[in-house]
Protein backbone atom coordinates (compact mmCIF):
# COMPACT_ATOMS: atom_id res chain seq x y z
CA UNK A 1 0.00 0.00 0.00
CA UNK A 2 1.33 3.49 -0.68
CA UNK A 3 0.72 4.18 3.00
CA UNK A 4 3.32 1.52 3.85
CA UNK A 5 5.94 3.59 2.05
CA UNK A 6 4.89 6.67 3.99
CA UNK A 7 4.99 4.76 7.27
CA UNK A 8 8.41 3.40 6.46
CA UNK A 9 9.78 6.82 5.62
CA UNK A 10 8.43 8.10 8.92
CA UNK A 11 9.99 5.19 10.73
CA UNK A 12 13.35 5.71 9.11
CA UNK A 13 13.30 9.32 10.19
CA UNK A 14 12.98 8.15 13.76
CA UNK A 15 16.09 6.00 13.67
CA UNK A 16 18.24 8.48 11.79
CA UNK A 17 21.81 7.34 11.40
CA UNK A 18 20.87 3.73 12.16
CA UNK A 19 19.11 3.41 8.80
CA UNK A 20 22.22 2.16 7.00
CA UNK A 21 22.53 -0.65 9.51
CA UNK A 22 19.09 -1.97 8.62
CA UNK A 23 20.39 -3.41 5.39
CA UNK A 24 23.12 -5.29 7.23
CA UNK A 25 20.82 -6.67 9.94
CA UNK A 26 20.05 -10.36 9.36
CA UNK A 27 16.32 -11.06 9.10
CA UNK A 28 16.41 -14.81 9.67
CA UNK A 29 15.37 -15.98 13.12
CA UNK A 30 16.46 -18.87 15.20
CA UNK A 31 13.68 -21.25 16.09
CA UNK A 32 11.94 -21.20 12.72
CA UNK A 33 13.51 -24.52 11.75
CA UNK A 34 11.09 -26.82 13.53
CA UNK A 35 12.26 -30.42 13.65
CA UNK A 36 9.74 -32.89 12.21
CA UNK A 37 7.52 -34.32 14.92
CA UNK A 38 7.50 -38.03 15.69
CA UNK A 39 5.13 -39.69 13.17
CA UNK A 40 1.63 -40.25 14.53
CA UNK A 41 -0.77 -43.05 13.73
CA UNK A 42 -4.28 -42.28 12.50
CA UNK A 43 -6.01 -42.69 15.87
CA UNK A 44 -3.48 -40.52 17.70
CA UNK A 45 -3.67 -37.83 15.01
CA UNK A 46 -7.46 -37.87 15.12
CA UNK A 47 -7.41 -37.45 18.90
CA UNK A 48 -4.92 -34.61 18.56
CA UNK A 49 -7.17 -32.86 16.05
CA UNK A 50 -10.20 -33.42 18.28
CA UNK A 51 -8.30 -31.90 21.21
CA UNK A 52 -7.50 -28.80 19.14
CA UNK A 53 -11.14 -28.46 18.10
CA UNK A 54 -12.29 -28.96 21.70
CA UNK A 55 -9.90 -26.26 22.89
CA UNK A 56 -11.24 -23.89 20.24
CA UNK A 57 -14.80 -24.74 21.28
CA UNK A 58 -14.09 -24.16 24.98
CA UNK A 59 -12.33 -20.85 24.37
CA UNK A 60 -14.87 -17.99 24.45
CA UNK A 61 -12.40 -15.84 22.54
CA UNK A 62 -12.61 -18.07 19.45
CA UNK A 63 -15.52 -17.37 17.14
CA UNK A 64 -17.66 -20.52 16.62
CA UNK A 65 -17.42 -20.33 12.83
CA UNK A 66 -13.63 -19.98 13.04
CA UNK A 67 -12.80 -23.17 14.93
CA UNK A 68 -10.35 -25.69 13.50
CA UNK A 69 -12.01 -28.29 11.27
CA UNK A 70 -11.39 -31.97 10.61
CA UNK A 71 -13.20 -33.67 7.74
CA UNK A 72 -12.54 -37.36 8.25
CA UNK A 73 -13.80 -40.55 6.59
CA UNK A 74 -13.17 -42.37 9.86
CA UNK A 75 -10.03 -44.17 8.76
CA UNK A 76 -6.71 -43.49 7.11
CA UNK A 77 -7.33 -42.77 3.45
CA UNK A 78 -5.13 -42.92 0.39
CA UNK A 79 -4.92 -39.13 0.31
CA UNK A 80 -5.03 -36.35 2.89
CA UNK A 81 -4.48 -32.62 2.72
CA UNK A 82 -3.58 -29.82 5.13
CA UNK A 83 -5.23 -26.44 4.42
CA UNK A 84 -3.57 -23.32 5.85
CA UNK A 85 -5.72 -20.18 5.83
CA UNK A 86 -4.62 -16.62 5.21
CA UNK A 87 -3.60 -13.78 7.49
CA UNK A 88 -6.57 -12.10 9.30
CA UNK A 89 -8.84 -14.99 8.28
CA UNK A 90 -9.64 -18.42 9.75
CA UNK A 91 -10.60 -22.01 8.77
CA UNK A 92 -14.00 -20.98 7.40
CA UNK A 93 -12.10 -19.44 4.48
CA UNK A 94 -11.66 -23.00 3.23
CA UNK A 95 -15.23 -24.22 3.78
CA UNK A 96 -15.95 -24.92 0.12
CA UNK A 97 -12.52 -26.22 -0.88
CA UNK A 98 -12.34 -28.49 2.17
CA UNK A 99 -15.64 -30.08 1.16
CA UNK A 100 -14.41 -30.48 -2.42
CA UNK A 101 -11.34 -32.39 -1.25
CA UNK A 102 -13.42 -34.45 1.20
CA UNK A 103 -15.93 -35.42 -1.48
CA UNK A 104 -13.02 -36.74 -3.54
CA UNK A 105 -12.01 -39.10 -0.75
CA UNK A 106 -9.47 -36.98 1.12
CA UNK A 107 -9.19 -36.60 4.85
CA UNK A 108 -8.86 -32.86 5.44
CA UNK A 109 -7.33 -30.94 8.35
CA UNK A 110 -7.90 -27.17 8.59
CA UNK A 111 -6.28 -25.83 11.80
CA UNK A 112 -6.82 -22.31 13.09
CA UNK A 113 -3.69 -20.17 13.12
CA UNK A 114 -2.63 -18.61 16.45
CA UNK A 115 -4.18 -15.22 17.22
CA UNK A 116 -6.73 -15.70 14.41
CA UNK A 117 -10.47 -16.29 14.35
CA UNK A 118 -11.06 -14.53 17.66
CA UNK A 119 -13.69 -12.09 18.84
CA UNK A 120 -10.85 -9.60 19.22
CA UNK A 121 -10.40 -8.65 15.58
CA UNK A 122 -7.01 -7.13 16.35
CA UNK A 123 -5.52 -10.18 18.06
CA UNK A 124 -3.71 -11.20 14.89
CA UNK A 125 -1.55 -8.10 15.26
CA UNK A 126 0.37 -9.97 17.97
CA UNK A 127 1.24 -13.09 15.96
CA UNK A 128 4.91 -14.09 15.85
CA UNK A 129 6.89 -16.00 13.21
CA UNK A 130 7.90 -18.73 15.64
CA UNK A 131 4.35 -19.55 16.66
CA UNK A 132 3.27 -19.59 13.01
CA UNK A 133 5.90 -22.16 12.04
CA UNK A 134 5.09 -24.22 15.14
CA UNK A 135 1.41 -24.13 14.18
CA UNK A 136 2.24 -25.23 10.63
CA UNK A 137 4.49 -28.06 11.85
CA UNK A 138 1.85 -29.29 14.29
CA UNK A 139 -0.77 -29.12 11.55
CA UNK A 140 1.46 -31.19 9.30
CA UNK A 141 2.06 -33.80 12.02
CA UNK A 142 -1.70 -34.42 12.17
CA UNK A 143 -2.32 -34.31 8.42
CA UNK A 144 0.60 -36.64 7.66
CA UNK A 145 -1.10 -39.40 9.65
CA UNK A 146 -4.48 -39.03 7.95
CA UNK A 147 -3.50 -40.40 4.56
CA UNK A 148 -0.89 -42.32 2.62
CA UNK A 149 -0.09 -39.43 0.29
CA UNK A 150 -0.29 -35.98 1.86
CA UNK A 151 0.07 -32.44 0.61
CA UNK A 152 -0.51 -28.82 1.61
CA UNK A 153 -2.62 -25.96 0.28
CA UNK A 154 -1.97 -22.45 1.54
CA UNK A 155 -3.38 -19.05 0.71
CA UNK A 156 -1.63 -15.70 1.17
CA UNK A 157 0.35 -15.92 4.43
CA UNK A 158 -0.74 -19.54 4.73
CA UNK A 159 0.94 -20.17 1.37
CA UNK A 160 4.24 -18.98 2.85
CA UNK A 161 3.80 -21.55 5.62
CA UNK A 162 2.91 -24.23 3.06
CA UNK A 163 6.09 -23.54 1.09
CA UNK A 164 8.07 -23.58 4.34
CA UNK A 165 6.62 -26.99 5.26
CA UNK A 166 7.51 -28.34 1.82
CA UNK A 167 11.15 -27.43 2.47
CA UNK A 168 11.52 -28.72 6.05
CA UNK A 169 13.83 -31.75 6.02
CA UNK A 170 11.98 -34.93 6.94
CA UNK A 171 8.55 -33.74 5.82
CA UNK A 172 7.14 -35.77 2.92
CA UNK A 173 4.97 -33.14 1.24
CA UNK A 174 3.92 -34.70 -2.06
CA UNK A 175 1.61 -31.99 -3.39
CA UNK A 176 1.80 -28.22 -2.99
CA UNK A 177 -0.78 -25.65 -4.06
CA UNK A 178 -0.18 -21.97 -3.30
CA UNK A 179 -3.00 -19.46 -3.73
CA UNK A 180 -1.95 -15.80 -4.04
CA UNK A 181 1.19 -16.46 -1.96
CA UNK A 182 2.60 -13.52 0.03
CA UNK A 183 6.34 -13.88 -0.57
CA UNK A 184 6.57 -10.13 -0.87
CA UNK A 185 4.29 -7.10 -1.05
CA UNK A 186 3.07 -5.72 -4.35
CA UNK A 187 5.78 -3.28 -5.55
CA UNK A 188 3.12 -0.59 -5.93
CA UNK A 189 2.54 -0.86 -2.20
CA UNK A 190 6.09 -1.28 -0.94
CA UNK A 191 9.12 -1.40 -3.26
CA UNK A 192 11.71 -4.14 -2.89
CA UNK A 193 14.22 -1.85 -1.17
CA UNK A 194 11.69 -1.17 1.62
CA UNK A 195 10.98 -4.80 2.52
CA UNK A 196 14.02 -5.50 4.67
CA UNK A 197 13.69 -2.27 6.70
CA UNK A 198 10.01 -3.11 7.22
CA UNK A 199 10.93 -6.56 8.52
CA UNK A 200 13.55 -5.15 10.89
CA UNK A 201 11.65 -2.13 12.14
CA UNK A 202 8.17 -3.61 12.44
CA UNK A 203 8.83 -7.35 12.46
CA UNK A 204 11.32 -6.93 15.31
CA UNK A 205 8.96 -4.35 16.85
CA UNK A 206 11.65 -1.69 16.94
CA UNK A 207 8.93 0.74 15.95
CA UNK A 208 5.41 0.89 17.27
CA UNK A 209 3.05 -1.14 15.12
CA UNK A 210 1.00 0.51 12.40
CA UNK A 211 -2.18 -0.78 10.74
CA UNK A 212 -2.95 -0.25 7.07
CA UNK A 213 -6.30 0.65 5.55
CA UNK A 214 -6.85 -3.08 4.86
CA UNK A 215 -6.53 -3.81 8.58
CA UNK A 216 -3.09 -5.38 8.16
CA UNK A 217 -0.68 -4.96 11.04
CA UNK A 218 2.84 -4.23 9.77
CA UNK A 219 4.24 -6.11 12.78
CA UNK A 220 2.19 -9.17 11.78
CA UNK A 221 2.63 -9.24 8.00
CA UNK A 222 6.37 -8.91 8.41
CA UNK A 223 6.32 -12.14 10.43
CA UNK A 224 5.26 -13.93 7.24
CA UNK A 225 7.93 -12.08 5.27
CA UNK A 226 10.49 -13.19 7.85
CA UNK A 227 9.47 -16.81 7.28
CA UNK A 228 9.67 -16.31 3.51
CA UNK A 229 13.24 -15.05 3.94
CA UNK A 230 14.19 -18.29 5.74
CA UNK A 231 13.32 -20.52 2.78
CA UNK A 232 16.50 -22.31 1.67
CA UNK A 233 18.25 -20.88 -1.36
CA UNK A 234 18.75 -22.92 -3.42
CA UNK A 235 15.66 -24.94 -2.47
CA UNK A 236 15.93 -28.54 -1.30
CA UNK A 237 14.88 -31.60 -3.23
CA UNK A 238 12.31 -33.22 -0.96
CA UNK A 239 10.27 -35.63 -3.08
CA UNK A 240 7.57 -33.16 -4.12
CA UNK A 241 5.46 -34.63 -6.94
CA UNK A 242 3.26 -31.70 -7.98
CA UNK A 243 3.48 -27.96 -7.43
CA UNK A 244 1.06 -25.28 -8.55
CA UNK A 245 0.26 -21.65 -7.92
CA UNK A 246 -2.88 -19.62 -8.61
CA UNK A 247 -2.77 -15.83 -8.82
CA UNK A 248 -5.03 -13.00 -9.86
CA UNK A 249 -3.77 -10.12 -12.01
CA UNK A 250 -6.01 -7.85 -9.92
CA UNK A 251 -4.18 -8.74 -6.70
CA UNK A 252 -2.83 -5.52 -5.23
CA UNK A 253 -1.39 -7.17 -2.12
CA UNK A 254 1.29 -9.60 -3.28
CA UNK A 255 4.33 -9.40 -5.52
CA UNK A 256 3.02 -11.46 -8.44
CA UNK A 257 6.49 -12.15 -9.80
CA UNK A 258 7.70 -13.54 -6.47
CA UNK A 259 4.45 -15.48 -6.16
CA UNK A 260 5.55 -17.52 -9.19
CA UNK A 261 9.35 -17.36 -8.93
CA UNK A 262 9.60 -18.82 -5.41
CA UNK A 263 7.50 -21.96 -6.05
CA UNK A 264 9.13 -22.33 -9.47
CA UNK A 265 12.53 -22.64 -7.82
CA UNK A 266 11.10 -25.25 -5.44
CA UNK A 267 9.59 -27.14 -8.38
CA UNK A 268 12.85 -26.98 -10.33
CA UNK A 269 14.76 -28.36 -7.34
CA UNK A 270 12.38 -31.35 -7.38
CA UNK A 271 12.60 -31.78 -11.17
CA UNK A 272 8.89 -31.16 -11.67
CA UNK A 273 6.90 -28.60 -13.65
CA UNK A 274 5.27 -25.75 -11.80
CA UNK A 275 1.71 -25.26 -12.98
CA UNK A 276 0.69 -21.59 -12.95
CA UNK A 277 -2.97 -20.62 -13.10
CA UNK A 278 -3.86 -16.97 -13.69
CA UNK A 279 -7.47 -16.18 -12.92
CA UNK A 280 -9.25 -14.20 -15.66
CA UNK A 281 -9.81 -10.56 -14.81
CA UNK A 282 -13.50 -10.90 -15.67
CA UNK A 283 -14.00 -12.78 -12.39
CA UNK A 284 -13.16 -9.60 -10.49
CA UNK A 285 -11.17 -11.58 -7.91
CA UNK A 286 -8.48 -9.63 -6.11
CA UNK A 287 -6.24 -11.03 -3.35
CA UNK A 288 -8.54 -13.66 -1.86
CA UNK A 289 -8.53 -16.25 -4.66
CA UNK A 290 -11.01 -18.36 -2.70
CA UNK A 291 -13.60 -15.57 -2.84
CA UNK A 292 -15.05 -16.67 -6.17
CA UNK A 293 -18.75 -15.94 -5.80
CA UNK A 294 -20.97 -17.69 -8.32
CA UNK A 295 -17.92 -19.31 -9.96
CA UNK A 296 -16.83 -20.98 -6.73
CA UNK A 297 -17.81 -24.58 -7.51
CA UNK A 298 -16.09 -24.55 -10.88
CA UNK A 299 -12.88 -23.00 -9.60
CA UNK A 300 -12.66 -25.20 -6.54
CA UNK A 301 -12.68 -28.18 -8.89
CA UNK A 302 -9.92 -26.53 -10.88
CA UNK A 303 -7.88 -25.92 -7.75
CA UNK A 304 -8.07 -29.61 -6.81
CA UNK A 305 -7.03 -30.52 -10.34
CA UNK A 306 -4.04 -28.18 -10.05
CA UNK A 307 -3.13 -29.70 -6.70
CA UNK A 308 -3.28 -33.20 -8.15
CA UNK A 309 -1.31 -32.27 -11.27
CA UNK A 310 -4.23 -33.00 -13.58
CA UNK A 311 -4.90 -31.04 -16.79
CA UNK A 312 -6.91 -27.86 -16.27
CA UNK A 313 -8.88 -26.20 -19.12
CA UNK A 314 -6.82 -23.32 -20.45
CA UNK A 315 -9.64 -21.15 -21.84
CA UNK A 316 -10.19 -19.34 -18.55
CA UNK A 317 -7.31 -20.72 -16.53
CA UNK A 318 -4.08 -20.51 -18.50
CA UNK A 319 -1.25 -22.71 -17.26
CA UNK A 320 2.35 -22.43 -18.32
CA UNK A 321 5.85 -23.15 -17.13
Amino acid sequence: MPEIIALLVGGLALVGAAVAGLYLWPVGRRGLRVAPARPLDFDTATRAAAAVIAADTADPEVRPESRSRLLSHGCRTGRAVLLLHGYTLAPEQYAGLAEEFFDRGYNVWVPRAPQHGTVDRRAHHRVEAGELTTYAAQGWAVAAALGDEVGVVGISGGAVLAAWLAQVPGNVVRHLLLLSPFFGPNPRQAPAYAVKPLIVLYGRRVLRDRVTSRGYSLAAVTQYLTIARTLPNPPRRTGLRTAAVAISPLDGVVDLRAAVDVPRRIADANAITLRVCTLPERLGVEHNTLNLGAHGDEWRRRYVALYEGEPVPTTDAPTHR
